[in-house]
């Protein structure tokens, strides 16, 4: 068991700061940001060219030590080696909290396994903010992030999306978002969801509606900025999840023997249960 306190009871050791930054809108700073980034020994940034605009901008002129989704593993021992020899090291990723879908984790986990404080501020999260701004249910949710690419991977997460009761929250980028819009309403059906999109900037925008219609609408117009989605969770509850953690091979399979079906059948089944395509199943029973 480990208990660590939020000041330091040894001053022989440095402090790893975990600072968010704005994710659009530089008013988003924190006066406590803002003097950790001053007071700090340097700076870890995901890239070293933003946030030395964001340092610019506030007349701060620490130094910046590039630590990004590249060389995180390699940085790792240069900077609890800083942190063991007194030094305090902000980190900060290019917009919002560092360590949601950003670099961060890595060394706030060796960190702390190293037995070096760590801080964290509160401050910008696209997430939260997305999800307030929904209207969808906030006293429960589940955040996931950006979906996978390979298609073997971005179906399972879907497949675990699609039994979720709780609202949840994906990232995406603008040249992606009608793929993923089309994918979630074929995958989920008619639920509300709301597209977040340039948060805290001048184009700030939600795109609010149900799956099917927001499917067509963005069909026919273009997104720009980064965007959060956010999904209704599911009310379907008469149907038995026991079937969540099989892959589809493995729930046909399962319905085989089961039941009694033949290939056929089971496909099926598996297909209405999943509401995904029976292609789709034939092709992972078969194929894969």
């Amino acid at each position: 068991m480990q208990i660590q306190k939020s000041y330091q009871t040894d001053t022989e050791k440095g402090t790893l700061y975990v600072v968010p930054t704005p994710i659009g809108n530089l008013e988003d700073i924190t006066i406590r940001a803002l003097r950790i980034l001053e007071e700090a020994d340097a700076v870890l940034a995901e890239d070293t060219r933003n946030t030395g605009k964001l340092l610019h901008h506030f007349e701060l002129k620490q130094k910046m030590i590039s630590y990004h989704e590249h060389n995180k593993m390699a940085r790792q021992d240069q900077i609890l080696e800083m942190l063991s020899n007194g030094e305090n090291l902000a980190l900060v990723s290019d917009a919002g909290m560092p360590g949601i879908s950003d670099p961060g984790f890595e060394v706030v986990q060796a960190a702390i396994q190293a037995d070096l404080p760590v801080v964290v501020l509160p401050g910008a999260n696209a997430a939260l903010s997305a999800l307030v701004g929904s209207g969808l249910p906030t006293d429960h949710f589940y955040f996931y992030g950006f979906l996978p690419r390979k298609k073997k991977d971005r179906d399972q997460a879907l497949q675990l999306l699609q039994s979720m009761d709780t609202t949840f929250i994906l990232y995406e980028s603008p040249h992606r978002i009608k793929e993923t819009i089309k994918l979630l309403s074929e995958s989920l059906g008619d639920r509300q969801v709301a597209i977040a999109r340039e948060l805290t900037k001048r184009y700030e925008e939600y795109i609010r509606g149900r799956l099917p219609e927001i499917e067509e609408w963005i069909a026919d117009n273009s997104i720009k900025g980064e965007c959060c989605i956010v999904v209704e969770g599911t009310k379907d509850n008469s149907q038995s999840k026991w079937w969540t953690d099989l892959t589809v091979k493995e729930h046909v399979e399962k319905e085989m023997e089961l039941e009694g079906y033949s290939s056929k059948e089971a496909i099926k089944a598996v297909a209405k249960e999943r509401n995904i395509p029976k292609r789709e199943v034939y092709n992972a029973y078969h194929i894969e």
